[in-house]
């Protein structure tokens, strides 16, 4: 399920997911309006930002915090 992806200096891991086709479809529309380069780049960025917010909570241990979607 993850493959490792390797570009520049940097390491990715390659994850497949099951997305809502409507989510999906918002994400393309934030593409092709120039807000991402691409879906990958949207999801990270995504990831990235829960990241963050968790991080400002000062959360040291996982909590549960998921939403439906």
């Amino acid at each position: 399920m993850c493959a490792p992806s390797y570009r520049g200096n940097a390491t990715m891991e390659r994850v497949t997911l099951r997305i809502p086709k409507q989510q999906i479809e918002e994400v393309e529309q934030m593409v092709e309006t120039g807000e991402f380069p691409n879906r990958s780049e949207a999801i990270r960025s995504a990831v990235r930002e829960m990241l963050n917010e968790q991080q400002a909570e000062g959360r040291d241990s996982p909590t549960k915090h998921w939403a439906k979607v």
